[in-house]
């Protein structure tokens, strides 16, 4: 017979499980890598407390052969399923691989410690991949903002055309937001990348007066901070890493709703690379979506929604909490592996990114120089005060939305503005390549900062 996919979720689907993932995330978040995050704790434990004159040395030696390999994961499974966690039952098959050394295994220890520094050794790993997959795509924001410092485009405030920017620009906002999250992560290590082992209430008082010292060791063999106090039921700093994840998806999600909208065919101005094949549609030939940035906004929506999840779990009682912990077992692998999956998809998309800069130009004369108003405003103000430059040049944009033209041509045949402004003038202030501002001083500030 043959094996058919059974998989339920998009996170491990042969169909979506690289739409929404990365391999790589997927292995530091798999079952066999968590596994193996428990023993590499156990191990960490014992060569802690033999250290510190805990257990013998003889036996921590012992404990450290322990192998992930010989395990019976089916029978881990079953346990786990009855005891509620993995930990007693992975306990239990460590002890008969270590013989008469299994009595010193987990000395002291509670499962929720063996699990929380587990998890933290995950996130280290899956942190960075993010850091580096952020680097990447820093660098191609930073090429795009280079190469089209000086693109005109329109400029758009509530979905209208306002004023000319650059897609230059438009490309440096996009980079300075993940420059500010490539900061946040820097900042956020420290208070993640901690240990934890503490005991049943996170007293250490199994191991009298050496606990703190075992706890130092401990943290010191799995290259993590120790803790000022255990934090079973603190858990600001996963909420943290969670809620940082989501704010790089959220900005993630944002630059893909720029991009789908400025692919979309009344605008025209960018698509994502063409690969064949690739955004077609069931029955229309003509049609190429913009994959990528429909799958970063999806995940940049399911990392939010575990975002508020963490938040929610951070409420727990007294010194060990009832449910709230299982929430992050949820969580924390499938936002990781959200946000690696947009990373890659960002990273694909803006890597290749085409930019139409004629369609961009050609938006930019459909208003038929109305998106220059504000310039003509400005030109004529010092010479007739603001207000008054206001109405005029607000009558004439109304003759171009109601009867048609070019706003320059009505300007030019208004006497009052011809008493202060010539056609060369007004044809230069009607240029939208002529009123960028500061925007390309803007996008050479960005990339001044990052060297």
């Amino acid at each position: 017979m043959p094996t058919f996919p059974t998989s339920s979720t998009v996170f491990d689907s042969i169909l979506f499980r690289d739409a929404f993932g990365t391999p790589r995330m997927r292995e530091v978040f798999s079952d066999h890598a968590l596994i193996s995050r428990y023993v590499e704790v156990e191990i960490a434990l014992a060569r802690a407390e033999a250290k510190c004159g805990v257990i013998p040395t003889e036996a921590a030696e012992a404990i450290g052969g322990c192998d992930v390999a010989s395990l019976d994961f089916d029978r881990l499974r079953r346990e786990t399923d009855n005891v509620g966690y993995p930990i007693l039952p992975l306990v239990h098959q460590l002890v008969e691989q270590c013989g008469e050394a299994g009595r010193y295994l987990h000395w002291g220890a509670t499962t929720q410690d063996i699990m929380d520094t587990a998890v933290v050794l995950q996130i280290r790993e899956g942190l960075k991949i993010i850091e580096e997959d952020l680097a990447n795509l820093r660098g191609i924001l930073a090429d795009l903002a280079r190469t089209h410092r000086d693109t005109p485009m329109a400029g758009r405030t509530h979905l209208q055309q306002a004023l000319p920017v650059t897609f230059g620009y438009k490309a440096a906002i996009w980079l300075t937001m993940l420059d500010r999250h490539a900061e946040r992560l820097s900042q956020l290590k420290p208070r993640v990348l901690v240990g934890q082992f503490a005991g049943a209430a996170g007293t250490l008082a199994s191991l009298g007066d050496k606990g703190l010292a075992v706890q130092d060791a401990f943290c010191t063999e799995l290259g993590l901070s120790a803790p000022a106090t255990t934090w079973h039921v603190a858990r600001d700093g996963f909420a943290e890493t969670i809620n940082f994840l989501a704010l790089v998806t959220g900005s993630l999600g944002k630059i893909a709703l720029d991009v789908m909208i400025m692919a979309s065919t009344e605008f025209a101005e960018v698509y994502e690379p063409f690969v064949t094949g690739r955004g077609a549609s069931s029955t229309m030939p003509q049609k190429r979506n913009p994959i990528s940035s429909e799958l970063m906004l999806a995940a940049a929506k399911g990392v939010r929604q575990h975002a508020g999840l963490m938040l929610d779990a951070m409420i727990q009682d007294f010194e060990r909490a009832t449910g709230p912990w299982h929430a992050e077992w949820m969580a924390i692998p499938e936002s990781f592996v959200l946000t690696a999956g947009a990373l890659h998809q960002a990273c694909f998309a803006l890597g290749g990114l085409i930019v139409d800069k004629a369609r961009m130009a050609k938006n930019l004369e459909i208003s038929n120089g109305l998106i220059v108003a504000e310039a003509v405003m400005m030109r004529l103000a010092p010479f007739i005060g603001r207000q008054q430059a206001h109405d005029i040049v607000y009558a004439a944009c109304r003759i171009v939305n109601e009867q048609g033209g070019a706003l320059s041509d009505v300007l030019a045949n208004d006497p009052e503005i011809a008493k202060h402004l010539d056609r060369a003038a007004i044809g230069h202030i009607t240029d939208p390549a002529n009123y960028l501002g500061l925007a390309p001083a803007m996008v050479d500030r960005v990339l001044d900062r990052r060297t």
